[in-house]
C-alpha cells in the first residue's frame, strides 16, 4: 500500500450531485485528512453551489466559468473559479494523477 496522499477530484453536474460530493469530502477528509480533494461542478451544480453554502467544502468546489457566465451569475467566495472549461480542467488534472469520481 502506498503511502502517497489520495487526490479525489469529485464532479457534480446538478444540485444533487453537488449534496453528495460534499458529503464524500467531508467522510474522505474525516478518515483520511492528508487526502486532497476537489470538486468541480458544471452545468446545474454551478446554481446549487452559489445558492447554498456549504463551510466544510465551499473552499475545495471550483466552478466551471462557462456555467456563471450563462446564467449571469458572480462568484461568491471561497467558491473558485475555474481558469478555463469544466471539462479541459477534469481532463487536466485526471493527467496529474488525481481520481475522477462523478458524484
Amino acid at each position: 500500500m502506498t503511502t502517497d496522499a489520495l487526490k479525489i477530484l469529485l464532479h457534480a453536474t446538478d444540485a444533487e450531485g453537488l449534496q453528495r460530493a460534499r458529503m464524500n469530502a467531508v467522510n474522505a477528509l474525516r478518515a483520511e485528512p492528508a487526502t486532497q480533494v476537489r470538486i468541480i461542478t458544471n452545468a446545474g451544480g454551478v446554481a446549487a453551489a452559489l445558492d447554498a453554502v456549504h463551510e466544510a467544502t465551499d473552499g475545495l468546489t471550483w466552478l466551471c466559468p462557462n456555467t456563471l457566465q450563462n446564467l449571469q451569475r458572480e462568484l461568491r467566495a471561497p467558491l473558485q473559479k475555474l481558469d478555463g472549461p469544466a471539462v479541459l480542467a477534469l481532463a487536466r488534472l485526471q493527467t496529474q494523477g488525481w481520481v475522477y469520481l462523478r458524484s
